[in-house]
């Protein structure tokens, strides 16, 4: 086919731009928290790495379960941009907890009260993104909002790094500096983004009603089984923490493990969103499964610090080709007036897979080790691979999902 006749794409929206720097403000405010967790819950207030998993699967399960109300309460008001000030403001204000906790308990509802935040604004969120941009270029403007919303996941944990060396590994001061960025993120949403109306004259429509589920279809389904797998296939990041710290690295420069992965993130996440607009979205998640398998190998064979780099690059890599292509094939599969259910109803069913693997990989270490742990996630991603590529392709409404 000759792509020089292909017309030009169309310029990404201001409004996708204001919140890619919204998402990386957060995300470095919640990364400076979550990169030090695992280390912090386990050498300050004493816990072990099952408790680690169940707390890293209850919170993102929690995020996750929460997009689906917040999705169906978007669409009945055809309103994205208030519920997603709700849920970023959650997320600042749950900040001095973790700096607070003194015990388990309250990190767990620090954990908690951020993850509502997350989930409250997550499908809104996403669904504004696919509101905002031309159809023509979804997966760029997915893309886009993923390399910045990673870009502050590797900003928060090199700041980490960098004030647990400054101030003696206080882990509590690094906790309260993470207040700051949260709370201009919200700021910035709340003057930077101007909602288009985009369901003015339409009416309040109830996703919840028989015939408006009824409208999600069969392609739609078939993304939301897809993206349960592949969250079951890859468990928390925190064991890729507990990982490095295994491997003899000091406290203090753990974080550049999520440092190292979310650079390689962010740095894929655009090109292969732009990918997505042109090429197979089977094909592209098919070659996420293989990064994914790669990563888990190299992780399972050997703690040392090199082996664990090797590790975090190829998981990062991962994420950049599957993450915003999964939301682009939720946006592209659902009637636009039922993005914010469909958004919901693919993160809750991911929810339940998250929190299925994190505590699996919880109980998996503890019994048998890291090793062990790694390899069973490598033998998920192969079942999920040989699945996803044993399925028929949908008849979707783009021939890139075939």
């Amino acid at each position: 086919m000759n792509q020089t006749s292909d017309p030009p794409l169309p310029q990404l929206p201001t409004g996708i731009w204001v919140l890619g720097f919204v998402s990386l403000l957060m995300d470095i405010s919640s990364e400076m928290v979550h990169s030090l967790l695992p280390l912090f819950m386990v050498g300050v207030l004493g816990a072990s790495a099952l408790t680690v998993g169940l707390i890293e699967g209850i919170a993102e399960s929690t995020a996750l379960i929460v997009k689906v109300f917040s999705g169906v309460v978007s669409d009945y008001l055809g309103k994205r941009k208030a519920l997603a000030v709700v849920g970023y403001a959650m997320g600042a204000l749950s900040k001095p907890l973790f700096a607070l906790a003194p015990s388990i308990g309250w990190v767990l509802t620090a954990r908690f009260v951020d993850r509502i935040g997350k989930g409250v604004r997550g499908a809104p969120r996403d669904a504004l993104v696919a509101d905002i941009a031309p159809p023509e270029v979804r997966g760029a403007a997915f893309g886009l909002r993923q390399s910045l919303d990673t870009v502050g996941a590797f900003l928060g944990p090199l700041l980490g790094v960098g004030l647990m060396l400054l101030w003696a590994n206080d882990f509590r001061a690094v906790f309260w500096v993470a207040v700051v960025p949260g709370v201009l993120a919200v700021l910035l949403l709340v003057v930077g983004v101007r909602e288009p109306d985009v369901h003015v004259g339409e009416g309040k429509v109830n996703p919840i009603r028989r015939e408006n589920i009824r409208r999600l279809g069969g392609a739609y389904a078939w993304v939301v089984a897809v993206g349960a797998v592949f969250t079951l296939a890859r468990f928390s990041e925190a064991f890729l923490v507990l990982r490095a710290h295994q491997g003899g690295m000091a406290a203090a420069w753990v974080p550049l493990v999520m440092v190292a992965m979310n650079l390689v993130y962010a740095a894929s996440a655009y090109p292969f969103g732009q990918l997505s607009d042109r090429m197979s979205h089977r094909a592209l998640l098919a070659w996420g499964l293989v990064a994914l398998i790669a990563a888990d190998l190299v992780l399972a064979s050997d703690a040392h610090w090199t082996r664990v780099l090797l590790g975090v690059v190829l998981w990062g890599v991962h994420m950049g080709m599957t993450q915003g292509l999964l939301a682009t094939m939720v946006a592209d599969t659902a009637p636009p007036d039922l993005r914010g259910t469909a958004f919901g109803v693919f993160n809750l069913v991911s929810g339940v897979s998250m929190l299925v693997a994190s505590v699996l990989a919880g109980f998996l270490w503890d019994r048998w080790g890291a090793s062990f742990t790694f390899y069973a996630g490598a033998i998920f991603c192969v079942i999920a691979l040989l699945g996803l590529l044993r399925q028929a392709p949908f008849t979707g409404s783009t021939s890139r999902v075939q």
